[in-house]
């Protein structure tokens, strides 16, 4: 029988029960030896099996927060008519059967319908999408399984596992803390205290608060500070956030600025519509003569006409699709908002590791005291060998070769795992070069690590620029540091070379560091230092001197490619790259070179920026391409100076001191890949592949939604401005109405559907990135936009009362006339709707003809439904439609040719003139 951790006796231990919620963290965990804590869940600081964490997988379930239920698709559709323009048309509908017009009636019962349905559907698409984007973000975290480092998603965790923190991280689950090494965690949503909680080991009272259980480390804090190891005690909703979090989730809602901008454009449009729709009616009735009954379904064929009721659902649906389309571009959108945003950056401040780069940095050259040696392989494969004049060298005779491989290998904390893809590293790529270059120099991360016991360690900062680890080596204790190699060279005041250890040469030393920096080479430099036995823990004072320098290597990360065509990409459309590393200098420099960035103008450094005047700055930022050895601050300081001058910006980053600049950003970037979860959550998007080619498909994809929500704009207001123009011509001037009621609501009903949404999977435009960038404050409707209402709509009123007094004076009846009418206005939407598909550009073409699969499936759709509506024996009872002659059909065919003919004439004239 295993003791409770309570102190209370059972039959079975905190595992053996069934569900995950019954293996949740007691309130005295905190309170318990930790060898109780380990033995009560069955865990080890070497971590479970594979097999042993599948087991509890299956019994305990995923490890999950609950999510609030999301409503039912009853209540969905039923939401859908809860908006002004579906209350004015149910009461449209209740004051039609009052008279007696059935068939009014129906009809516009059936927009409304049909306007639910279309809502309903998009947002459907819309919650799928979102859940698409959440499990494509999910976080991972660092495990020990089989007593080696992996990544695993946090779904995956189970009670029992040990899990690796680092700053950066966000908690994975409840942990009871075993190592912590400077580990601070901001707490705040548990707390509400601001300043992060310092973390330590051993018991606590059991009465403990939250706040001052400092061994626990909770699911979803934030790990700012440091590094540190625990047993998870509590998955899901067994743990602290689980319990605060089940009734406070819900779905996320599917709203962007634009879309609440166009509601309340439709809102206004509505109320003038209204105005103008009662206005023509006491015209009708009081001056022109019309019978009141006939006036009010003229005016709510007006209202139908003019009020474009499907433009938010198809807006919205066509941001869904942007959201798709990026995400098969590895661009991940997590606020919509940034869709919208993404078409008007001006500025793209990146990152240089992973992004630009391959990300899979290698030890090219190691230099010692008695010169360079190459170092030959590629990737992360440990199979390769040291080079010096095209000769191998001997590993086991050169000892400086082989203490600095040990150096390398000892002070990190990365390891490598071969997959079927091919070797990878577990950890960071830095680290996991200098594993390699050990094996490739002899040194096996596996027995050299086993065979010399890691006793302590100072964790990479970044303001000390430095990492150190304390071993015991035989009789002896040595520190082993790594770091940048300003940083090293100020404490050593020795070197290693044949000889044994001799004075330093620090003048030689910084130019090795300037020769490889020069040539695009990440470097770095060892040190080694021998201290007494009585040092158990190291501290920053046992390496701040004295320490034998023992050689540097350069790493590199060659660039992408494909990055560079990305960068030539962004300068023609206008957008301005700038890269922001905290490497050294000339590496910077070297990188920018190749990439098509610098040029010749200097690399500006942290320190450098430092020096800069407040006023001087933003000039300085604006002309400057690369910038090095920067600091967080500095990165936030470069963002807020670009936008100072007007520049819409995107930012890159993957750590946690990046957050500040992600959120100051007008589009935040995370890194998919290396990104940590607070950089993801700060960011408005994620890149699933680090790659800076997704970024430019980004913006290549937001410019291309944004220019279909302006042609859907474009498309549906003139269209609904020309039929209600139509009405509103015929009543005020006392004539026959060339359109009823139910053949506008037909018009609109069927269009809105089958041609208006086909908009929005319009793929971008040739040209679209040879253009500059959109200004944020652009409106939707523009002036040009609306010269285009007015223009169009004046065009359809000419075609529709040109047709229907061509039908009278051939002596056709009124429905038939009418009936010209309907098909003549569908086929100059048809013709519109062909050239508003290139805003920028001549639509004559034969693939602006030939459209796309979308638009060709629609324009079917639309004649199939044509025909009905004229011969069909039910469509015509219904509408009050005729059939017509193939001579009346070519000749509404001809206004639609004609139509696009002037149209067409118009965008060149345009484009003239607007230069």
């Amino acid at each position: 029988m295993v003791r409770d951790i309570r102190g209370e006796g059972r039959d079975e231990t905190a595992l053996s029960r069934g569900r995950a919620a019954e293996a949740r963290a007691d309130v005295a965990v905190h309170a318990a030896p930790l060898e109780t804590v380990f033995d009560t869940f069955g865990a080890s600081r070497d971590g479970l099996s594979t097999a042993e964490a599948d087991d509890r997988l299956a019994r305990f379930g995923e490890n999950r927060l609950p999510v609030a239920k999301p409503r039912g698709p009853l209540l969905r559709f039923l939401a859908q008519f809860n908006n002004l323009l579906i209350f004015v048309l149910l009461a449209a509908a209740v004051v039609t059967a009052c008279l007696a017009e059935w068939i009014d009636m129906s009809l516009i019962l059936a927009v409304v319908v049909i306007n639910a349905v279309v809502g309903f559907i998009q947002e459907g698409r819309a919650e799928k999408a979102l859940e698409a984007i959440r499990g494509m973000v999910s976080p991972h975290a660092s495990v020990l399984r089989d007593g080696r480092r992996l990544t695993v998603p946090v779904e995956e965790l189970v009670p029992g596992d040990v899990v690796l923190l680092e700053a950066g991280d966000r908690v994975p689950a409840d942990l009871r803390l075993f190592r912590a090494r400077g580990l601070r965690i901001e707490e705040a949503a548990f707390t509400g205290e601001s300043v992060p909680a310092d973390k330590a080991l051993g018991e606590v009272a059991a009465d403990a608060p939250i706040g001052d259980r400092i061994s626990m480390a909770f699911f979803g804090t934030l790990v700012v500070n440091g590094q540190g190891a625990g047993v998870v005690v509590a998955t899901g909703e067994a743990t602290e956030l689980g319990h605060i979090t089940r009734l406070l989730s819900s779905v996320e809602q599917l709203t962007t600025p634009l879309l609440r901008q166009m509601d309340v454009f439709a809102r206004q449009l509505t109320f003038v519509i209204l105005g103008a729709a009662a206005l023509v009616f006491l015209w009708g009735v009081f001056l022109t003569g019309y019978p009141w009954e006939e006036a009010f379904m003229a005016v709510i064929g007006l209202a139908v006409a003019a009020i474009p009721e499907g433009l938010p659902a198809v807006m919205t649906i066509t941001l869904a699709i942007g959201v798709e389309r990026m995400a098969r571009r590895n661009a991940i959108i997590r606020r919509l908002p940034a869709i919208e945003t993404l078409g008007s950056v001006s500025v793209i401040c990146s990152d240089k590791t992973g992004t630009l780069t391959r990300n899979e940095m290698i030890v090219s050259s190691a230099i010692l005291a008695d010169g360079e040696i190459e170092i030959v392989g590629s990737g992360y494969a440990p199979e390769g060998e040291p080079i010096r004049n095209g000769e191998p060298v001997d590993k086991e005779a050169h000892f400086a070769l082989g203490l600095l491989a040990r150096a390398a290998l000892l002070c990190n904390d990365a390891s490598l795992r071969q997959t079927e893809d091919g070797w990878v590293v577990e950890g960071d790529p830095m680290e996991g070069a200098l594993v390699t270059f050990a094996a490739r120099a002899g040194w096996h991360w596996e027995t050299t690590r086993g065979a010399f016991e890691r006793r302590d360690e100072l964790p990479f900062d970044s303001t000390t620029q430095f990492m150190a680890t304390l071993h015991q080596e035989d009789d002896a204790r040595i520190v082993y540091v790594k770091g940048a190699p300003e940083c090293v060279l100020r404490m050593c005041d020795r070197q290693v070379d044949a000889d044994g250890e001799v004075p330093l040469d620090r003048a030689k030393w910084q130019s090795h560091v300037e020769m490889l920096a020069a040539d695009g080479r990440r470097v770095l430099a060892f040190a080694a230092k021998v201290v007494g036995e009585s040092v158990e823990a190291l501290s920053p004072a046992d390496v701040e001197e004295g320490l034998s320098l023992i050689g540097l290597v350069g790493l590199i990360d060659p660039p992408r490619e494909e990055a560079r065509d990305a960068v030539a990409d962004c300068k023609r459309a206008g957008i301005a790259v700038k890269m922001i590393t905290g490497d050294h200098a000339a590496t910077a420099g070297a990188i920018g070179r190749r990439l098509g960035l610098s040029g010749d103008v200097a690399v500006l450094t942290g320190p450098e920026l430092d020096k800069i005047g407040e006023a001087d700055f933003p000039a300085r930022v604006a002309a400057t391409d690369v910038f090095a050895r920067a600091s967080p601050a500095h990165k936030l300081r470069i963002v807020e100076a670009l936008q100072a001058q007007g520049a819409v910006v995107a930012m890159t980053g993957d750590g946690v001191n990046d957050a500040p600049a992600l959120k100051r950003a007008d589009v935040g970037v995370a890194m998919g890949k290396k990104g940590t979860e607070a950089a993801k959550e700060a960011a408005d998007m994620v890149l699933a592949d680090d790659n800076f080619v997704s970024i430019v498909a980004a913006v290549r994809e937001g410019r291309t939604v944004y220019d279909n929500l302006k042609k859907v704009v474009a498309w549906t207001l003139p269209t609904n401005g020309g039929e209600a123009a139509a009405i509103m011509g015929a009543m005020l001037f006392g004539l026959t109405l060339p359109v009823t009621p139910a053949q506008i609501i037909w018009i609109n009903m069927v269009t809105a559907v089958t041609l208006g949404l086909t908009l929005a999977f319009e793929p971008t435009e040739p040209g679209t990135m040879g253009r500059p960038p959109r200004r944020p404050d652009e409106p939707l409707v523009s002036p040009f936009l609306l010269w285009r209402i007015v223009f169009v709509s004046g065009l359809f009123v000419i075609g529709l009362f040109g047709m229907f007094n061509w039908a009278l004076w051939r002596g056709e009846s009124v429905e038939t006339a009418r009936t010209i009418v309907v098909n003549t206005m569908v086929v100059m939407e048809i013709a519109y709707l062909f050239s508003i598909r290139y805003i920028g550009g001549p639509s004559l073409t034969w693939r602006g003809l030939m459209g796309t699969r979308a638009v060709l499936i629609g324009v079917a759709i639309q004649v199939v439904a044509q025909l009905l509506f004229t011969y069909a024996p039910p469509a015509q009872f219904i509408f009050a439609s005729r059939a017509l002659s193939v001579g009346e059909g070519a000749m509404i065919l001809g206004v639609g040719v004609v139509l696009f003919a002037v149209l067409e004439v118009e965008k060149g004239v345009m484009r003239r003139w607007r230069g």
